[in-house]
């Protein structure tokens, strides 16, 4: 049975099966073939997987994230970045990255925070002189902070699957994101400087002020966001309910960039995305409940403690494990299915649950944006049709960054956790 749970469904892959049947397949194999339960079960297992209050905060932060890109909001956020850093050297690549870990403040889905940031920045980037790579893999690359910087949808997945605070989770990602966000700027920095190109601006005080009193009203969702939950006015579900509305009154009523039209067609985007992820989610959940019944979670704690091995080589273990998942599975579905397997073995080698989370949600992050399966891969050829080789080279120094902060945060559990225990 562990062979089959194990091998058909990346036999399924292969073939071409999407996630959520190739889980379900193997699931009902499964339980028609080696367990005598009723098949009533499956819809029963289905439905709890579902039946989570946190998972809806996913819809409204799909919603409020697709509405400020489209409603004025995002394009206030990218002029009031580029006044903040107009000054420095490579700013418009700069620009794009801060651009990118703003946007990630007020948006959970990391294909979504790709496609917005591509559309404003790509062109610029190449219009400055930068090379179809290096724009390409850019945009690729740093989208993906969206999964670590809150409000994420990949933490409230992973909250749910190992019972654990959304909030902490939330609050023990700034850390990394912010790392990884520093070390992409190191490499944007060199990077301009090797192939000499000099796109400094120049910084101006009356500049800035005027795009912060152009973007107050954008600057004020992620105020919403962040201080409403961290304050404790609102719980994850309810901040994202909040900056639903706050974007429909800013984008209608302010700024008057979308009608309401676009503010239905948006939502029934968001209905769609989020029906992608919630049947992804279901299917996964039926998956998890077998690798716990089995006993394969309990007998793979038993496995990795019976090693005997130092704690940094079971977790070095354990990431060069996510990385290869990430390169084949969205962060759904890897967490989903990998969580109930993991989870347990992190409380047997004695890390914090909250640590951990982050540490998984890094892995499948750098997966977003590893070849050959990256989510964000598909979402910038689709826009801007870059061969696949050109992306492919553009994104290894990106990777080997991310792996290297990755690196980091596994083994300085204080990167992510201080700022969590500042809040709470």
């Amino acid at each position: 049975m562990y062979w089959v749970m194990g091998i058909l469904p990346f036999v399924l892959l292969l073939l071409g099966f999407p996630i959520f049947l190739l889980l379900l397949v193997t699931s009902l194999i499964i339980l028609l073939c080696f367990f005598e339960v009723p098949m009533t079960v499956v819809p029963q297992i289905v439905f709890n997987s579902l039946n989570k209050f946190p998972l809806l905060a996913v819809p409204f932060f799909v919603f409020a994230g697709d509405l400020m890109s489209r409603g004025g909001i995002s394009v206030r956020l990218l002029k009031w970045v580029e006044s903040l850093i107009g000054g420095f050297r490579a700013h418009i690549p700069m620009t794009s990255l801060g651009f990118a870990a703003l946007f990630g403040a007020i948006s959970g889905v990391t294909t979504a925070a790709t496609a917005a940031i591509g559309t404003l920045t790509y062109p610029r980037m190449r219009k400055a002189g930068y090379s179809e790579k290096f724009a390409s893999a850019l945009i690729t690359a740093e989208g993906a902070l969206d999964n670590l910087i809150p409000p994420s949808i990949a933490m409230i997945i992973y909250g749910i699957a190992s019972d654990t605070s959304v909030v902490q989770l939330f609050a023990a990602g700034i850390g990394p994101g912010l790392l990884l966000s520093g070390m992409f700027g190191v490499y944007i920095y060199y990077h301009s400087i090797s192939v000499g190109i000099t796109d400094t601006g120049k910084f101006s005080f009356i500049g800035f002020l005027q795009a912060t009193k152009d973007g107050v009203w954008a600057l004020g969702a992620i105020a919403i966001i962040f201080g409403g939950i961290y304050s404790g006015v609102f719980s994850p579900t309810e901040a994202a309910g909040v900056a639903s509305v706050y974007a429909i009154f800013v984008s209608y009523f302010i700024y008057r960039e979308t009608t309401l039209y676009e503010i239905f067609e948006t939502g029934a985007r968001a209905m769609f995305l989020t029906g992608l992820i919630f049947i992804i989610v279901a299917v996964a959940g039926l998956y998890a409940w077998l690798l716990t019944i089995s006993g394969i979670a309990q007998d793979t704690v038993s496995l990795i403690t019976s090693m005997h091995s130092e704690r940094w080589v079971i977790l070095l273990v354990i990431n060069a494990f996510l990385l290869f998942v990430g390169c084949f599975l969205d962060p759904a579905s890897a967490l989903i299915m990998l969580t109930p397997l993991l989870a347990p073995v992190a409380v047997s080698l004695g890390i914090d649950p909250i640590h951990f989370g982050v540490i998984v949600v890094m892995n499948l992050t750098i997966g977003t944006f590893h070849p050959p399966f990256g989510l964000n891969i598909f979402v910038t050829q689709a826009l801007f049709k870059t061969p696949s080789a050109v992306l492919y080279t553009g994104l290894i120094p990106f990777v080997t960054i991310a792996v290297f902060a990755l690196m980091l945060v596994t083994y300085v559990p204080a990167i992510s956790l201080w700022i969590m225990r500042l809040l709470s």
